[in-house]
């Protein structure tokens, strides 16, 4: 099984960072995440969206904060520095693409009962009614 997301305005946004929810989708006003229930719904010119991590959604998850409860932008990592690379005689080399093996199955015929139509073991004897079935090979 593969998981793949969903192609929709969230996958935009980058992680920790606020953007003003103007900008990004149009609608009527909304609600802060952090502010007391039954509050008035902010404009989305004053609410900022944040894509947080989420730990079972590798999406992440979109909250709305109004200016007072927005957290903070994350500063970007630093890149950390790459120990030069020696070049050797077998990474300068161009490899050919691999073809793959056959695997034993492939490479010989399967003996298959006249009657039963089931493979036979390699004894030669159906499993099923007992007849004895000559062994391609």
């Amino acid at each position: 099984m593969r998981v793949t997301s969903s192609a929709d305005w969230r996958g935009n946004l980058e992680f920790d960072t606020p953007v003003l929810v103007a900008d990004i989708l149009p609608g009527e006003p909304a609600r802060c995440s952090l502010c007391v229930y039954g509050t008035d719904p902010w404009p989305r010119t004053e609410l900022w969206a944040v894509k947080l991590h989420h730990p079972k959604h590798h999406d992440g998850d979109v909250r709305f904060y109004c200016a007072e409860h927005v957290p903070a932008a994350k500063a970007a990592p630093e890149p950390i520095a790459q120990p030069a690379k020696r070049s050797s005689p077998r990474s300068s080399a161009v490899r050919a693409p691999r073809t793959p093996r056959p695997t034993p199955a492939a490479e010989r015929p399967r003996a298959v009962c006249p009657n039963c139509f089931i493979e036979v073991p390699p004894t030669g004897i159906c499993g099923m009614c007992g007849e004895t079935v000559p062994l391609a090979g």
